[in-house]
């Protein structure tokens, strides 16, 4: 096995779980986040001599992913309506009342604007720093930081919202 095999299969075993994780946050579709994962390391292992730092290699996928991502809306689309969709909830583990609020949480995380919502899945999903993700989104770390908050209010006051009128307020 070469040095860039070892290397690049370091990466998959590192990173894959987070891709995953960001993917399906990105599509809300399981097989869909996948497809982005494998395409993601397929390109990877193409450009893997271009990743001249290799502590930057965590942006570096993160970026493939969100181009692949962008590729996919370019590409004819088709109607899955009638595809149920995949979960990532572990009903055996979780009780009722965890998955109902954590639905909750997801549907309002992605009513937020692309410009808040990616942000804050980077920070929240992938559990990167404020100049991480200035790095992959292209952005100055202050507008970074006031995108971060913003989500985090907007997400706040639509489940506040939410509260209130279940208590029928």
């Amino acid at each position: 096995m070469t040095k860039k095999q070892k290397y690049y299969e370091s990466l998959v075993h590192a990173y894959h779980g987070e891709l995953y994780k960001f993917a399906f946050w990105l599509s809300g579709d399981a097989s869909v986040a996948e497809d982005l994962v494998q395409e993601t390391f397929l390109r990877a292992w193409r450009s893997l001599d271009s990743l001249q730092d290799q502590n930057a290699a965590k942006p570096w996928l993160i970026t493939i992913l969100r181009r692949e991502n962008a590729r996919r809306f370019e590409r004819k689309q088709f109607d899955y309506a009638d595809v149920e969709q995949d979960t990532l909830q572990d009903t055996v583990t979780q009780s009722l009342e965890d998955s109902v609020e954590q639905i909750v949480v997801q549907k309002h995380i992605a009513q937020l604007e692309p410009e808040y919502r990616e942000p804050l899945l980077l920070q929240v999903v992938l559990g990167c720093s404020g100049e991480e993700i200035a790095d992959i989104l292209e952005l100055n770390k202050n507008t970074v930081m006031t995108r971060l908050y913003r989500a985090r209010h907007q997400l706040k006051d639509a489940l506040s919202k939410g509260q209130e009128v279940l208590r029928g307020a």
